[in-house]
């Protein structure tokens, strides 16, 4: 009777240590699984997070074009023809106008910084030194400078150009990052455009001297 007395003893505790035991891995399977479930949601908020740090970062950038827009439409309007053709008093006004805006402009500040390995770092370096010695020769001759301009923006572009593309410079760019890339292709489009503006104002400026000679050659006669 004792015996079975102590072996119902030692029963129980087994079962004890056993529902103990139990518990003890039913709280480890329940902690884990927790831990995977804050884990899970902690990655989704850094993704949603990620979505919006690029969202600001592509905002930014567009603030900054357009800010190079209105400085480059500013500049166009100071250096028209039409500047050049109205009164002195109205075009003084104007111009002080223009300046206004121009400074307001210039408070904007923007800036979104490009994160650029050592490599990445010196291509950009050198594509903008390449760029720079042209922009440097441009009063000099600007027909050569036009050409080489757009040989360098046949570079950038994924389209076939119509003119020869400057390889090596090509291969600079390619070493750049995307982002220093799409800006080095923007600053290209803006020299070819005031290019072509400066252009049609000596064109229309040497049609007006033609006119003009003319008329007077028609007086003498």
């Amino acid at each position: 009777m004792a015996q079975a007395k102590i072996s119902n003893a030692k029963s129980s505790a087994g079962d004890a240590g056993q529902q103990a035991g139990g518990g003890q891995l039913r709280g480890r399977f329940f902690r884990s699984t927790s831990m995977a479930d804050r884990s899970s949601r902690l990655l989704e908020c850094l993704d949603q997070l990620e979505r919006r740090v690029e969202a600001l970062r592509d905002t930014a950038s567009s603030m900054e074009q357009e800010k190079e827009t209105l400085l480059e439409m500013i500049h166009s309007v100071q250096n028209s023809q039409d500047m050049r053709n109205i009164s002195e008093g109205e075009r003084e006004e104007l111009n002080l106008t223009a300046k206004r805006l121009m400074g307001r402009t210039l408070t904007v500040e923007v800036s979104v910084e490009t994160i650029r390995n050592p490599q990445q770092q010196e291509s950009l370096l050198h594509a903008t030194h390449m760029i720079d010695e042209i922009v440097n020769k441009l009063l000099d001759d600007l027909e050569d400078s036009k050409s080489r301009l757009m040989s360098l923006y046949g570079a950038c572009t994924s389209e076939v150009p119509p003119g020869p593309n400057n390889q090596k410079f090509q291969s600079v760019v390619i070493g750049c990052a995307i982002e220093d890339q799409k800006k080095i292709k923007r600053r290209l489009e803006t020299l070819l455009r005031n290019i072509e503006n400066s252009e049609k104002s000596i064109m229309l400026f040497e049609h007006q001297k033609s006119a003009a000679r003319q008329f007077c050659n028609n007086g003498k006669d």
